[in-house]
């Protein structure tokens, strides 16, 4: 199987513009006083820093979320997302990312540990659902199955 470094087909600012969505879903502001008027303070770095301009505070796109001091790429955590979401093995993320296995299995674990925090505890009500069953080979047997 060949690995490559498909982060870098991605554009970066679409990935920032996913994630601004995706991780501030009612619009980036201030984790200090909620405010939503900034100016840039830096742009040297992959994520823009921010200063708030009502309490002056300082910070980023992954400020108070789960990605918050990290230092991938907006490709790599969009793709690290996809990779969770699709049920990839930690090693192969990282061979694909190109990062430390720990890294993405820790980043793994955040993302997870989160799903679990915010899922519904309420029963749903009301509602009709639908299931469908599934048959998947487990592959060739050891042996035959004995003629009757």
């Amino acid at each position: 199987m060949i690995d490559f470094p498909i982060d870098d087909l991605l554009d970066p600012p679409a990935c920032k513009q996913w994630l601004e969505r995706h991780l501030h879903p009612e619009g980036l502001r201030c984790p200090f006083c909620q405010a939503t008027q900034r100016r840039v303070a830096r742009r040297a770095s992959q994520f823009e820093g921010y200063r708030c301009q009502q309490c002056d505070g300082y910070y980023t796109l992954l400020s108070e979320t789960i990605f918050a001091k990290t230092r991938l790429s907006p490709a790599k955590l969009v793709l690290l997302l996809r990779g969770i979401a699709k049920g990839e093995s930690t090693a192969r993320m990282a061979r694909e990312l190109q990062t430390s296995r720990k890294q993405v299995h820790v980043l793994r674990q955040r993302v997870q540990r989160n799903l679990c925090e915010s899922q519904p505890t309420e029963v749903l009500t009301g509602a009709a659902f639908e299931a469908d069953e599934l048959y998947q080979n487990a592959g060739e047997k050891k042996h035959a199955a004995p003629c009757s």
